[in-house]
């Protein structure tokens, strides 16, 4: 038994310390907006937020994470800049992947709420969409970088 600190609550958890952090994430705590892509860390369908960075959680041992902020797409606020923007510029198709998008995003414009689109994609690059939406997603990462700078890279 170890315990993991997942959006702003401390858990209990009865499992291997090796077993991957995506499916003590999903399986035990019920967040279902982590998301199995690939399992070998390629896709960005289960990317979460630890301690701010983004990492993909079917390639990390979920006891490696004891003591660290762990953040899910369950845990930012309905009025977070990228999950309005999200929403204003429709970015989502079947939307599987964009919990993983949004998170990748949000490690991002957090450190660089300044970059160009150009950087943006690039930052972008290795969260794979099917449906194609990356175009929406540079909307959507423009919109919410403005409000971000406003803040001072704050979310």
């Amino acid at each position: 038994m170890f315990s993991l600190k997942v959006n702003g609550k401390k858990y209990n958890i009865d499992a291997s310390t090796e077993t991957p952090l995506m499916w003590v994430l999903r399986d035990q705590l019920g967040f279902t907006g982590v998301k199995y892509g690939c399992g070998i860390g390629e896709c960005g369908s289960c990317t979460v937020l630890i301690d701010g960075e983004a990492a993909r959680s079917c390639t990390i041992d979920a006891g490696s994470v004891q003591g660290s902020d762990i953040l899910t797409i369950e845990g930012m606020p309905e009025d977070h800049p990228l999950k309005q923007a999200w929403i204003a510029e429709q970015v989502p198709q079947c939307g599987y992947c964009q919990p993983g998008m949004i998170l990748q995003a949000t490690d991002f414009l957090t450190r660089d709420p300044s970059a160009s689109e150009e950087e943006m994609a690039e930052a972008m690059d290795d969260v794979i969409c099917r449906c194609g939406t990356h175009p929406r997603v540079m909307k959507a990462m423009k919109k919410a970088a403005k409000q971000m700078k406003a803040k001072g890279g704050a979310a």
